[in-house]
C-alpha cells in the first residue's frame, strides 16, 4: 500500500511537470448571489480583459508544451462566470483550444437556460458543476431567496441539452445532514455526478460552522451509504462520488491526497497564483511571471514533495497515501499547512497512540 505510492509520487524527476495540470481560473469577483460560506470577501476586486486571458492563455499551452503534458484542463469560474459580458468571447477563446485544452466551468447555475446550455455544449464544454446546499429552505438561506429553483432549472436545461452536469455540496454544520436528500435529487435529474468537500473558513464563511471530527466521520459515511446502487428505484449506478480528502477512509474508492501546487493551480481575476482556491497563499502573479518559474516556487515544491507527511500524521496507517488531508482546512484554523486535517478523527488520537485501522483495498488504487 505505502510503497505503492511512494513509488508512484517519487517517479517524477527533479524539476519535471505533473503528467496533467489543471488551472482553475477566476475570471472575475463579480457574482449575482451572495452565499455565506463564499470565499470571497468581495465582489469588486481588479479582473483583467481578454487581451491579458489570451496571454495566459498562451502561457498556460506553453507550459503544457514545455513539460511535455499531453493535455491540460481549465475549470472556469468566478464569482459567476456566466454574469461577466466577456463571458461568450472567452468561451469562443477556450472552444478554438479545445483539442489540447479541456475546459469545464463552475457556476452557482442561476443564469443559464436552454439557450445557454446548447451554446455551452457547441463550445465542447466537458461539464459544468453548480452548487446545490440542500433542499430549497437550507440552499436558500445560503444562497439567497430563489436561488434553488433557478439552479434547479440550470441543471435540467444542461441534461436536456447534453452537457454533463455535476452537482457540487459543502458540507457544513447547517446542511451536511441533508446530503441524501441532494444525492437523491441529483439521480432524479439525471446529473453525471454528486460530489461533496468541507467548507474552508475563509472570506464570509463562518468558523462555527465547520463540521467537527465526529461530524466528519459520519458525514462521509452517510455520503457512503447514499453512494449505495438502489436499482430498483433508480435502475442505474449511484453518481455519488467520494474522492476528496479523507472519503477514502469511508468508502471503496481509491486513496486522495491533495493536488494543490502539483496537478492542481488557481488564477485569481488579478493574476495572483494560489496553489488553490481554498490554500490562498500567493507565489506571484501570472501577468508578470510566466507559470513555468511561479510553479518552482518554494511552497508549490513543498506542497508536492512526496516525502513530506503533515505534523500529526506520523503514526497514521495512511500517511504515505493521504499526507495529511486538507491542507487549506489546516490553514484556516491553524495557521499552518503543513498541520494535520484539524477534520480529521483519525489524527485526534493519532498524537498519543498508532492508529490501528486497517487500510481498505482502494488505498492501494490509483
Amino acid at each position: 500500500m505505502s510503497s505503492h505510492h511512494s513509488k508512484q509520487a517519487g517517479s517524477r524527476q527533479s524539476g519535471a511537470g505533473p503528467a496533467h495540470l489543471l488551472m482553475q481560473w477566476h475570471l472575475s469577483d463579480r457574482c449575482n448571489l451572495r452565499c455565506t460560506h463564499c470565499y470571497q470577501s468581495n465582489y469588486q476586486g481588479e479582473e483583467r480583459g481578454l487581451a491579458d486571458w489570451r496571454g495566459l492563455l498562451l502561457d498556460y499551452q506553453g507550459f503544457l508544451n514545455t513539460r511535455q503534458i499531453a493535455h491540460g484542463h481549465i475549470n472556469v469560474t468566478g464569482g459567476e462566470p456566466l454574469a461577466l459580458n466577456e463571458f461568450p468571447a472567452f468561451m469562443e477563446m477556450l472552444a478554438a483550444a479545445r483539442e489540447r485544452i479541456g475546459f469545464g466551468i463552475l457556476s452557482n447555475g442561476t443564469l443559464i437556460d436552454r439557450a445557454t446550455a446548447r451554446q455551452l455544449r457547441n463550445w465542447g464544454t466537458h461539464h459544468v458543476q453548480v452548487s446545490i446546499e440542500g433542499m430549497r429552505e437550507t440552499h436558500e438561506r445560503i444562497r439567497g431567496s430563489g436561488s434553488f429553483d433557478a439552479a434547479i432549472t440550470g441543471v435540467q436545461a444542461l441534461v436536456a441539452e447534453g452537457v454533463p452536469c455535476v452537482i457540487s455540496f459543502t458540507a457544513q454544520r447547517s446542511n451536511w445532514r441533508e446530503f441524501p436528500a441532494v444525492a437523491q435529487l441529483g439521480r432524479e435529474l439525471g446529473v453525471s455526478r454528486v460530489w461533496s468537500d468541507r467548507l474552508i473558513p475563509t472570506g464570509q464563511a463562518d468558523m462555527a460552522e465547520v463540521l467537527t471530527p465526529g461530524e466528519t466521520q459520519e458525514f462521509f459515511q452517510m455520503m457512503r451509504a447514499a453512494q449505495q446502487p438502489q436499482p430498483v428505484i433508480w435502475g442505474k449506478r449511484s453518481p455519488v462520488a467520494m474522492h476528496r480528502a479523507l472519503q477514502f477512509i469511508e468508502s471503496d474508492e481509491r486513496a486522495y491526497r491533495c493536488t494543490a501546487g502539483d496537478t492542481l493551480i488557481t488564477v485569481m481575476p488579478d493574476g495572483t497564483l494560489y496553489p488553490c482556491r481554498r490554500l490562498p497563499i500567493a507565489v506571484g502573479n501570472v501577468y508578470q511571471t510566466p507559470l513555468a518559474t511561479l510553479y518552482q516556487s518554494s511552497l508549490f515544491k513543498r506542497l508536492r514533495d512526496p516525502a513530506w507527511v503533515s505534523t500529526g500524521c506520523e503514526n497514521c496507517t495512511y500517511r504515505s497515501i493521504c499526507r495529511g488531508g486538507l491542507r487549506c482546512l489546516a490553514h484556516a484554523l491553524t495557521g499552518d499547512f503543513q498541520h494535520a486535517d484539524p477534520g480529521c478523527w483519525l489524527a485526534a488520537t493519532s498524537a498519543t497512540a498508532p492508529t490501528t485501522a486497517t487500510a481498505p483495498s482502494s488505498a492501494v488504487r490509483t
